[in-house]
């Protein structure tokens, strides 16, 4: 894995650490991705620097030029809950409910997603359509950088390797502009994008003055579909107007063919998800998608880690032998040997804590699910070290001594399990959405476990056993 796993406490820290190691050195917030590379062997990194308990860089704010700022540790749910992203920045809400699954929503940051590079990334597409630029930073001074100059080609940004992107800024939308974002992927949650597509317009009644199309996973960066947006400056949303505006924003892609689609696919639909955004605009029908109320996965708390206190001990690990100081399940504990591992195997190697499962080590299935900080995340994606000063609880936390939690017990009385190997995700997923809604609806508990995958049944007794769990409460 790594040597050198840093926890700095203020962003100079950090920076001077990046300053230090250069380009053997990387930056953890959410490692919803770094972790995975890692384990894949993508990047072997020396030094990981955790800045995720960061003061103050997990805000969104709005400012006297009604100009959004997105802290770095800013995560995809943080956005999600922001009713003032959802009033003024929609597209980019509604792109932050399409990525992963709650667990992964929890750690995984717009930031990240943005230096990722990736052109399947949900949340770069939005932010092209809404003219976002970037802050970076180092020890030498600071730059802003317009997003569509930030990006090189797959995976390859501007990024010196001493910098750090410390704010994404963008114009709120105005009430005169209306947006979404559309995505095709090959499932309905945990799905990388086929093709996705951000529409910010400028309206006067029900004429376009102007127009914004951006098409992502279709390039090696997102494609600006500037035929379509001309074309539709001074039209009305008619249905062969829109028709018309889908076919010009496929004409401007190139796409290539790959696992998830040829290029005919992401052509054709390209064309069918613009017109579909534009026709949801028309139709004024584009925050139907996002649910009024979303499930987070954070339980009783606002979803905000909490930042190291001044008198915390912090680790610097050099060795493995260093001990992690952290409380599991309610009893305070020191972890030795464990500084270069996940989260995940940390607490079933060194803590002896096997109840939560490795599924596929790549948070896609959800079986590792555990609560950090109050949070539901997927311990495999977590650092070991990032567990230091910091409360976790497991599945054989859930109980209160010889009593089950409900949704323990509502799996034995419905019989809602079979291999029985994702069923800790799935206690974990039901137990934090329990905290967080008192009568929660069917389809919000199908929101719940959306991260949590089940080989064996058809779902419906998992549904089934939490449904009688809140009714029990």
């Amino acid at each position: 894995m790594w040597q050198t796993y840093h926890t700095p406490r203020s962003l100079d820290e950090a920076l001077q650490l990046l300053a230090e190691h250069q380009s053997n050195a990387r930056l953890i917030a959410g490692g919803t991705d770094l972790l995975i590379e890692i384990e894949r062997g993508v990047r072997s990194p020396r030094v990981i620097i955790d800045i995720s308990r960061l003061p103050n860089l997990d805000t969104i704010t709005l400012d006297e030029q009604q100009r959004f700022h997105l802290g770095p540790l800013v995560t995809h749910n943080q956005v999600v809950a922001s009713k003032l992203c959802i009033h003024r920045a929609f597209p980019l809400a509604k792109a932050c409910w399409e990525v992963g699954a709650p667990q992964i929503r929890n750690r995984g940051t717009v930031a990240g997603n943005l230096v990722t590079a990736s052109p399947a990334n949900d949340t770069i597409t939005p932010l092209m359509a809404l003219e976002a630029s970037v802050t970076l930073q180092s020890v030498r001074g600071s730059r802003t950088v317009p997003l569509k100059e930030f990006f090189l080609g797959v995976r390859q940004t501007v990024l010196e390797a001493d910098e750090m992107l410390v704010d994404i800024s963008f114009p709120a939308l105005a009430n005169y502009q209306i947006g979404t974002f559309v995505k095709l992927g090959l499932r309905r949650a945990q799905a990388i994008s086929i093709v996705n597509v951000a529409v910010v317009l400028s309206m006067l009644a029900d004429t376009v003055t102007q127009a914004r199309i951006t098409l992502g996973s279709v390039a090696p960066t997102i494609v600006r579909a500037t035929d379509a947006e001309r074309f539709l400056t001074g039209k009305v949303l008619t249905r062969d107007v829109m028709a018309r505006a889908g076919a010009l924003a496929a004409q401007t892609i190139s796409p290539i063919s790959d696992v998830r689609g040829s290029a005919e696919y992401r052509r054709y639909m390209s064309e069918t998800l613009t017109r579909h955004a534009l026709q949801m605009l028309a139709e004024g029908t584009e925050s139907d998608t996002l649910p009024p109320k979303p499930v987070m996965l954070w339980g009783s708390s606002d979803g905000h880690f909490p930042a190291l206190d001044g008198d915390e001990a912090i680790l610097h690990t050099e060795t493995a032998d260093e001990p992690i100081a952290t409380t599991i399940n309610g009893e305070f504990r020191f972890i030795h040997g464990a500084n270069d591992k996940t989260l995940l195997r940390m607490l079933r190697e060194d803590a002896g804590l096997i109840g939560t499962k490795e599924g596929c080590a790549e948070g896609e299935c959800g079986a590792c699910t555990i609560f950090l900080d109050g949070i539901a995340v997927m311990s495999c994606l977590v650092p070991a070290p990032r567990a230091h000063n910091s409360q976790i609880v497991t599945l054989e936390g859930l109980a209160q001594g010889d009593e089950l939690h409900p949704v323990q017990q509502a799996f034995i009385n419905e019989g809602a399990v079979q291999c029985g190997y994702c069923t800790p995700g799935f206690l974990m997923s039901g137990a934090s959405l329990m905290a967080e809604r008192r009568r929660p609806t069917r389809d919000e508990i199908k929101q719940a476990i959306t991260g949590n995958l089940c080989r064996c049944t058809g779902y419906y007794k998992i549904l089934q056993a939490l449904e009688k769990a809140y009714e029990i409460k």
